[in-house]
């Protein structure tokens, strides 16, 4: 028996209530997964954009700067 068909029989012991709980945790979840992997798509991303990024040449340098803020 499959874990979806395991779920399936357990959901139809539940009163209706209680099956109406049950997708409501289930939506959650789905949303909390799908959060999750925009969040690695993202840092996934941003490490490829920022990669050697440290090998660059500095565009500027200190004697670059013309007006000085205190």
């Amino acid at each position: 028996m499959t874990i979806d068909e395991k779920v399936y029989q357990q959901l139809q012991r539940l009163p209706h209530s209680l099956q109406e709980e049950l997708l409501d945790f289930v939506q959650f979840l789905l949303m909390k997964a799908e959060r999750r992997e925009k969040q690695e798509w993202f840092s996934l991303s941003l490490s490829s954009a920022l990669r050697d990024m440290d090998d660059e040449p500095a565009l500027y340098d200190l004697a670059d700067i013309k007006v000085i803020f205190a």
